[in-house]
């Protein structure tokens, strides 16, 4: 087999799942020899590509090809990631000056032949085919053209000047169509934070850029990965204590002076938003997104234990806090932080993974002047005695005194960020075993269908994580904050509720008092339908079809879903899922699906073409294909399409459908494509073609059109 067959025949959509991650043994060591730093010296963080001498390694420290071999060491044959940071495009960090690079502004041929081409030939090579290589792109670039250039009140010459020659775009663009072309590298541009780019002037337009970046210099989207958020930075992973909605005495916390009007108020909740708006904006439906937990836990003696006091929107949310820096444009060695979250796979729906890119300890630049062969330069902002300016509000530095160069390791900076983890460093290695305490105070509204309960949080010795809340006894939804509404329910009713708190551990507290809630009368009757069931799919065997769907939504709720088979109701279900046995193998049978609510009000119908497999007597091969739209954004969409064997092992296969409609595709993945008019023709990669008996592989693609986008029947033939 070719080494990119091998490659390819690997990949995945989340390579942190199921796989070790690499531990920088030059980071370990600094780590270890601190005083209490062997508790996390055994922490998986990024090896830094920031200036092309860190190629072959400078100063006497490793090159890359030094920690590839040191991660193949590592993995012993087993699934392990890689991760590295790609940075120094031309005029780097034009905003700042502690992070300068070596490259002028127009050195983009230096950058392509002298900095990502051998970095690419190193990453290529056989030797490493195993290994699951993530990239951090160019970390704040291309925001800086978004908010730092082009007329904002916080433009700075340097970025202008960036904007103009379109070096980063381009810059950006040749590193992931150079990198993206090697099948184990999974490339992660870095979207900045949500204290940068929260707000709505901000988000789009960055997403725009990317897109932009995205497809130039011979790049498509489909070399993106995903993205990363709050990399080498200090931006709270949640806010526990306050919410986006919450408002005091009829004040929005969006008023307050720390949120700012901001859409977000914690990491997480933006790099979801983020990631929705960036598959809107064309970007493949299986991008995940990485938050840098590395150093934004702010636990210790100042850690908040709950929201602050209500006597002003500012109170509220400068108590509750636990971000405490002076502003969330702070972002040097900042007084107070504390390791984060530790790494960690699919810690949340949409995040692939928590992890350390910015290693604990290394500074983000010197306190004051300090003269170096590395092209970095002194950023006030890195002086704990500078007053600030626009992009910070004018407000304190808040750094830490007495920092090296930006890279080098700050011992003090390490000390503080240890002594303030969240979740605190264990002693002793113990095993956290304590349970938060119970939540008190539960409290309800309700109207005719629903109840929306708060309470007052609880305390932790570590931390508390969120809340599980229960109706009746059984689990109906967990929540971060201190508030949950539960819809759907039915009018002039008692319901029972408690919630319970749970810590990272895995520690839950006793159920909270129980509180029995009745739901208002009902008004007029209700006569508007559920929405229809969305992106209805099948799979099959020889004698079933099991269907799925998206939710139906309703102005009360929705309660259940009818399922039919050529007409005739054959079936209910409360769930979006739906299984139709004994039929007759090789055969195609028509299906459709409704909502319906208490009322009895019925939603339009979803269908869907669905044909058996050949039967299994025969040890026949077979395939089958199922096509689901994962996006649509009304002039284009994304659609993802699998592809079942059937009973017996296949060694290559074709999908085939003709469109009701103008659908165009425009880009496909996992596969080759030919297009006629309304008919399309997909055959298999080279390196997915065999397919396990009853096994799946699937591919992808981007179209667009205009008017109606109704699902296809498609066909599947295949080779055994």
């Amino acid at each position: 087999m070719s080494t990119t067959a091998a490659h390819a025949a690997t990949r995945v959509d989340n390579p942190f799942v199921g796989a070790g991650v690499y531990v920088n043994p030059e980071w370990s060591a600094n780590a270890a020899a601190e005083p209490g730093g062997s508790a996390v010296s055994n922490q998986p963080t990024a090896v830094w590509m920031d200036r092309i001498a860190a190629i072959n390694g400078a100063n006497g420290s490793m090159g890359l090809r030094a920690h590839l071999n040191a991660a193949v060491q590592q993995a012993a044959g087993k699934p392990y990631v890689f991760q590295v940071v790609i940075y120094d495009l031309p005029g780097r960090d034009c905003a700042a000056l502690a992070s300068n690079g070596e490259l002028g502004p127009d050195d983009l041929p230096r950058y392509k032949s002298e900095f990502i081409d051998p970095i690419a030939a190193i990453l290529a090579d056989p030797a490493y085919a195993n290994l699951r290589i993530v990239t951090t792109i160019e970390i704040d670039s291309l925001p800086n053209l978004v908010t730092n250039a082009g007329g904002t009140n916080t433009a700075t010459a340097a970025c202008d000047t960036m904007k103009a020659n379109g070096n980063y775009v381009n810059g950006v663009g040749y590193a992931l169509a150079k990198l993206g072309a090697i099948p184990n590298v999974y490339n992660y541009i870095d979207a900045g934070h949500h204290g940068w780019l929260g707000w709505d002037s901000n988000l789009q337009p960055a997403i725009d850029m990317m897109k932009q970046a995205a497809t130039a210099s011979g790049a498509t989207v489909n070399n993106v990965q995903g993205f990363i958020t709050n990399t080498a930075n200090y931006s709270a992973l949640h806010e526990p204590n306050f919410t986006i909605n919450d408002s005091v005495n009829g004040t929005s916390v969006r008023q307050s002076k720390w949120v700012d009007w901001n859409q977000y108020v914690d990491e997480a909740s933006f790099a979801k938003a983020w990631r929705t708006k960036a598959i809107a904006s064309g970007f493949n439906s299986n991008i995940g997104m990485l938050i840098d937990t590395s150093r934004n836990g702010w636990g210790g003696a100042s850690r908040p234990a709950g929201p602050g006091p209500k006597t002003s929107v500012d109170a509220y949310v400068d108590g509750g806090r636990i971000d405490r820096r002076l502003q969330a444009g702070n972002w040097c060695n900042q007084a107070g932080a504390g390791l984060g979250e530790r790494p960690k796979a699919a810690p949340e729906d949409g995040i692939a993974a928590y992890v350390w890119v910015k290693p604990p300890g290394e500074s983000d630049g010197a306190s004051s002047a300090i003269a170096n062969d590395e092209g970095k330069g002194f950023d006030r902002m890195c002086d704990p005695t500078y007053t600030g300016n626009a992009r910070n509000n004018n407000n304190m530095s808040g750094a830490l005194a007495n920092a090296p160069v930006a890279g080098h390791w700050f011992s003090a900076q390490f000390q503080e960020l240890m002594k303030n983890a969240y979740p605190a460093l264990g002693t002793g290695g113990t095993t956290d075993t304590t349970a938060p305490t119970v939540p008190t105070g539960l409290a309800a509204t309700s109207t005719s269908t629903s109840v929306s309960l708060t309470w007052t949080a609880s305390t932790d010795n570590v931390g508390v994580t969120g809340y599980d809340v229960y109706r009746g006894g059984t689990l109906i939804g967990s929540t971060n904050s201190t508030s949950f509404s539960d819809t759907g329910l039915t009018a002039a009713t008692a319901y029972s509720y408690t919630v319970k708190a749970k810590d990272a551990a895995g520690n839950v507290s006793a159920a909270s008092a129980a509180l029995s809630v009745t739901t208002a009368s009902g008004g007029t009757a209700d006569t508007t339908p559920p929405s229809t069931p969305g992106n209805l799919a099948a799979t099959t065997t020889s004698s079933s079809a099991s269907l799925t769907w998206t939710a139906s939504t309703d102005n009360v709720g929705v309660t259940g879903y009818n399922v039919y088979r050529g007409g005739t109701l054959i079936g209910s279900t409360t769930s979006t899922s739906y299984t139709d046995s004994g039929l007759t193998a090789a055969t195609a049978y028509s299906y459709t699906v409704k909502a319906k609510d208490a009322a009895g009000n019925l939603s339009a119908a979803a269908a869907v073409t669905a044909t058996t497999q050949a039967g299994s007597g025969t040890g026949s091969a077979g395939c089958t294909a199922t096509y689901k739209v994962s996006s649509d954004w009304g002039a284009g969409f994304n659609a993802d399409v699998t592809v079942t064997a059937g009973n017996t092992a296949i060694t290559s296969w074709k999908v085939t459908w003709t469109y009701a409609g103008n659908q165009q595709v425009t880009n496909l993945w996992n596969g080759t494509v030919s297009q006629s008019g309304q008919s399309v023709t997909v055959n298999n990669a080279g390196y997915n073609g065999a397919v396990a008996a009853n096994g799946t592989t699937s591919f992808g693609f981007g179209g667009s059109y205009s008017g109606s986008n109704a699902v296809p029947t498609l066909t599947c033939t295949a080779t055994s």
